[in-house]
């Protein structure tokens, strides 16, 4: 029984197989809509979500199976008192794979040392969104083409951005990529992420708090939100939260095909005034995420 926790869990050849029955999916969702009939997905959202839980949910429905679940940590028996592994240990007698989400790193893995059937990792704390990453790899696929040569540039909170983590993990396994790092001195990425990824696989990478110096190099622009969840003090939160906008004049200064991506939810790093501007790729990560959910649970089900 498989689980998946964070990207590295993937081969590369599995990212590319759920890859290739994304596409089909796309291409031939009629073919899919009975695959996962009498199945049942369980969400554990012990943190708020909008986007990850709602686009599993979508995912199982439309690959005709079964939702049940919940919301918030208040509404389960953790607000009693129950632990991670009995909750996997209980929530398995009823679903038949379970995605998590914990605002404490780690949990995910805990749960899948415990729980009976597969445990997606939809988030937990700063630290991974494997299913996030996903999303961002289709995109990235069907706007570039594919993965090999490509400069990506990861704009904004860079220190506590599970989703910047994840991604950079899962290209790093691509050939002649180049890593631009845009963030406050305060929000760098961390140093272990540089180290065990960028520095081991000798990719070439640059720092830089200067956003408009780099943006013309980009293929790829990945921006995150300041997330005030992650701070411990409201004034350090305040000070950094508007560090990186990009309007219009900004792109004016970036390549014609640049893709423009965020994770969302978006605060104001991003002008609604680019939102139709076909460089935005950001509401096409949305639908592409529940693709490639579909595709995850079919493989994690064993479902052909």
């Amino acid at each position: 029984m498989k689980s998946l926790i964070d990207i590295c869990d993937l081969s590369r050849e599995e990212i590319d197989s759920l890859l290739d029955t994304a596409n089909d999916i796309i291409a031939h969702p009629e073919v899919y809509s009975e695959k996962c009939r009498g199945k049942k997905l369980a969400t554990l959202f012990f943190e708020p979500s909008t986007r990850t839980r709602l686009s599993f949910e979508a995912a199982m429905y439309e690959l005709g199976g079964n939702v049940l679940g919940f919301s918030e940590a208040q509404s389960s028996s953790a607000s009693k008192g129950e632990s991670v592994a009995d909750t996997a240990r209980v929530v398995s007698c009823y679903a038949d794979i379970i995605a998590m989400r914990h605002p404490k790193e780690g949990a995910p893995l805990v749960a899948s040392m415990h729980a009976s059937v597969p445990i997606i990792n939809a988030g937990d704390g700063g630290h991974n969104h494997p299913t996030q990453t996903l999303a961002d790899l289709l995109t990235i696929k069907r706007e570039k083409g594919g993965f090999d040569g490509l400069t990506l540039g990861f704009c904004g909170d860079l220190k506590f951005g599970r989703t910047v983590h994840s991604l950079i993990a899962a290209m790093s396994r691509y050939k002649d990529i180049r890593v631009v790092l845009i963030s406050p001195q305060e929000l760098k990425l961390p140093s272990y992420v540089k180290r065990d990824i960028l520095q081991k696989n000798g990719i070439p990478y640059t720092q830089t708090t200067d956003f408009e110096s780099v943006i013309d190099s980009l293929d790829i622009l990945y921006m995150t939100r300041v997330q005030r969840e992650r701070f411990f003090s409201e004034e350090e939160y305040l000070r950094l939260k508007d560090s990186y906008i990009l309007t219009p004049e900004k792109l004016r200064r970036a390549k014609s095909d640049l893709c423009v991506m965020h994770p969302l939810p978006r605060v104001n790093e991003i002008s609604t005034a680019i939102d139709n501007d076909p460089r935005a790729c950001y509401f096409k990560q949305v639908l592409y995420g529940k693709y490639m959910r579909m595709a995850l649970i079919l493989m994690l089900l064993g479902v052909n």
